[in-house]
């Protein structure tokens, strides 16, 4: 038996083991969650059912209960955010939900988009690409796209971008890398604005339970003796980061490259015994 209370379909179960539960179909109650807003807690519970291993179980339950009264044109937008989305590990910094729609969107109905975006080193250009996958990493979210003008596959920043719109010319698939690969190897060698490398006097699978493959990558050199390369914008947090990374290991930490990066260790070791001294 199925009835209606206010707009909620209700799925009766008579019996003993019966009862009461929403059905399928239902619309959000007014007042409480706007359309957009439907879309963007129900992203936001996927990346937490995805990524993030605290809150994984209560964001399936979370999602199923939204999915069971989400009216069926809403369940489309999320059904095309989830399929043009990968997840590498790792928490994600915030990034507008209507661009993730508009992208989703173009990649689902596989015609082109349109964006101004600027360059880590601040150029802006107008690009006109090719959308194939979403791919949120450690901090960022990125867009894998084919680059119409300059003919090869890029990676794109979604902070990095404006005026993104779909257009109408539909496109042709081509043969499409790893998303998640090709994101992971783009964001370590241009993704940010300082590119690191440093030797770690630990075993590379200690060091890759220390320092997740979204923040670095690691490469054995031998029994005892890691490299790692790893990138961000501030070299300073990178410095911080990568000086904590090797006291927990119990690591001697040998920089690589740049030369800027041993001084920032330098600032922030120094830093660190002014603060036990008191200083």
């Amino acid at each position: 038996m199925v009835s209606s209370w206010l707009v909620y379909p209700i799925e009766a179960t008579p019996g003993v083991g019966g009862g009461y539960r929403f059905g399928a179909g239902g619309h959000m109650p007014p007042l409480l969650l706007e359309e957009d807003e439907v879309v963007a807690v129900t992203v936001a519970l996927g990346v937490g059912a995805q990524g993030i291993s605290a809150i994984g179980e209560p964001a399936v339950r979370a999602l199923t209960k939204l999915d069971q009264v989400m009216p069926p044109r809403l369940r489309g937008e999320v059904a095309a955010l989830a399929d043009a989305t990968a997840l590498l590990p790792g928490a994600t910094d915030d990034v507008d939900t209507g661009v993730l729609v508009v992208l989703a969107h173009a990649i689902r109905d596989r015609v082109r988009a349109r964006f101004g975006y600027t360059g880590r080193t601040g150029e802006d250009s107008e690009r006109d690409v090719e959308p194939y996958r979403l791919v949120a990493t450690g901090r960022r979210w990125y867009l894998l796209a084919w680059d119409l003008r300059r003919q090869d596959w890029r990676t794109f920043r979604l902070d990095r971008m404006s005026g993104v719109r779909a257009s109408t010319f539909r496109f042709t698939p081509r043969p499409t890398p790893d998303a998640v690969e090709h994101v992971r190897r783009a964001v370590t060698r241009s993704g940010y604005a300082h590119r690191v490398r440093v030797r770690l006097s630990a075993d590379a699978a200690d060091v890759r339970r220390r320092v997740p493959q979204a923040y670095g990558t690691a490469t054995s050199l031998g029994p005892g003796l890691t490299e790692l390369e790893s990138s961000a914008d501030d070299l300073g947090m990178l410095a911080r980061h990568l000086t904590l990374a090797a006291f927990d290991l119990g690591a001697r930490l040998t920089v690589v490259d740049p030369p800027e990066l041993a001084a920032a260790i330098d600032e922030f070791t120094t830093r660190l015994a002014d603060v036990r001294r008191g200083g």
